[in-house]
Order: structure tokens, then C-alpha cells, then sequence
């Protein structure tokens, strides 16, 4: 499976950061997560964080479960605002979808988030989860070029 490139990985980024943005003007967290077709161009779908269990994520690889075969989604890439907790990890393995792109960690959004109950980090990275697997996903996470921009979204939000 070939590799998005740089500029193609910090675009993707950022359109998944404005999905966390609309989610965010809808009431949810702000999460943003989009599909990306095996030429790494076409935009396959998008969702945004829904509820502390419906993350975007997850709600995303459950989508794309219905809509494509495994065979299909092993060429994908998942991109996301923030690192996979271990349920969308999870979710995102079993859906098999074959690349996964994070802009920010987990660790940095707990420095946010701190004891929020609506957020309860995980302090499991989506790396540890993938290793213990039957199936290497490549990862890619978290991209300097767009960390601030996801940041910056987080604090606003997790501050108010």
C-alpha cells in the first residue's frame, strides 16, 4: 500500500479539523474524522464526535463497514483530529481499514481535557493496540504541521 503524501496528509488534516469545528458548532466535542479513498484523493466520507461513545471515529468505520468491502478499506486511510482511543482503534482494525492519520495525541489532548468526566483520556496509544494485532496498520501521528491548528481547537473548547 503506497503512502499519502505530506501535503496530501496536512490536507486531510485540516479537513478533518473543520469537521471537528462543525461538530463542535453542533454541541459535541470537538473530534473530526475523515475516509480517504486508496488514491488518497477522494474523500470518501466524513463524521464528526457525536457522544462520549459515539466517537467520530468509530461512528465513521462503522459507516464505512456498510458501505465497502474489507478488501476495498484495507486500501483507505483513516484521518483524524486526535490520536484513536482504544474503542475507535479498535473499531478502526476490525472495520479494516489499512492506514490511520492523527494530527494531535492523546497525551496532548489530556493535557486539555484534564479530569473532564466527558472525556476520560486513555493513556493506551492506538500503537500498543495495533502492535497486539494480527494485522500492521501503518500509523502516522501526530503531524507537526497541523498540531497547533487541532490544539487550538481543544483549548478553546475544553476551557469554556
Amino acid at each position: 500500500m503506497s503512502a499519502p503524501t505530506p501535503e496530501q496528509v496536512i490536507r486531510h488534516l485540516r479537513h478533518a479539523n473543520s469537521v471537528a469545528k462543525q461538530a463542535a458548532g453542533a454541541g459535541h466535542h470537538p473530534f473530526g474524522a475523515i475516509l480517504v479513498g486508496p488514491d488518497h484523493e477522494t474523500v470518501l466520507l466524513e463524521q464528526g464526535n457525536l457522544s462520549t461513545v459515539n466517537h467520530a471515529e468509530a461512528v465513521l468505520a462503522r459507516a464505512a463497514d456498510t458501505k465497502f468491502s474489507p478488501a476495498y478499506l484495507a486500501g483507505c486511510t483513516l484521518y483524524t483530529t486526535v490520536e484513536p482511543c482504544a474503542m475507535c482503534a479498535g473499531t478502526l482494525y476490525w472495520a479494516n481499514i489499512g492506514q490511520l492519520v492523527y494530527g494531535m495525541d492523546e497525551r496532548r489532548l489530556l493535557a486539555f481535557t484534564g479530569a473532564n468526566p466527558e472525556n476520560p483520556t486513555l493513556d493506551l496509544p492506538c500503537r500498543e493496540l495495533f502492535a497486539r494485532g494480527q494485522k500492521q496498520i501503518p500509523v502516522t501521528g501526530p503531524v507537526p504541521e497541523v498540531e497547533a491548528e487541532i490544539a487550538a481547537l481543544h483549548q478553546d473548547f475544553w476551557k469554556g
